[in-house]
């Protein structure tokens, strides 16, 4: 898995039952990745793609945000670093002031799953649609979940256990799926 965010890899390998999975740490990978495009798409390829030249393993690589309507789909690929730095609390709270004031809050968290299995590459989307709080609630999660309330729940990312939040995530989402993939190639 080409990343070393502690959260991502806690909730990716929760739902990987039974599969091994090995985060940049692991395999000794310490270069920084760049992520210079404009589409989640072209970032989680590069990740995967430079992972994967380095270690010769399958990889994947996912690249997510939060995109808030009222602010044309911003942070959207720039969510890890809105605030200029890769700081969670700064980025989730330049969200909350610009928004000060506006009552339209919905917005969408996407992710996108770049998989390099056998020197192939596959792609897996995930998108779940709520809307932005006033204030952070709850510790839970990591990035912007505090802020986002998805759909159907009275409750933020930051509130809910993880159980529920990888069964109706963006990343959950995108990872059933790339878990499908991966049951119909391995039989």
């Amino acid at each position: 898995m080409a990343t070393n965010n502690a959260g991502k890899i806690r909730e990716i390998t929760s739902m990987l039952d039974g599969i091994e999975v090995l985060s940049l740490k692991d395999i000794g990978f310490t270069a920084e990745i760049p992520e210079p495009f404009f589409t989640f798409e072209e970032n989680a390829l590069e990740k995967a793609s430079s992972v994967h030249q380095f270690s010769g393993k399958n990889t994947f690589a996912d690249d997510s945000g939060i995109c808030v309507n009222a602010l044309n789909g911003a942070p959207g690929v720039i969510s890890a670093h809105y605030s200029g730095t890769r700081d969670d609390e700064q980025n989730l709270q330049r969200v909350l002031q610009e928004l000060q004031g506006v009552t339209e809050r919905s917005a969408f968290y996407k992710a996108v799953i770049c998989l390099i299995w056998n020197e192939e590459v596959y792609y897996f989307e995930g998108v779940c649609h709520g809307r932005i709080t006033e204030e952070k609630i709850g510790d839970g999660g990591f990035g912007y979940d505090p802020i986002f309330i998805p759909d159907g729940y009275s409750e933020t990312f930051g509130e809910l256990p993880l159980s529920i939040k990888n069964q109706i995530s963006h990343r959950g989402i995108a990872v059933r799926k790339m878990v499908a993939f991966l049951s119909e190639v391995k039989d």
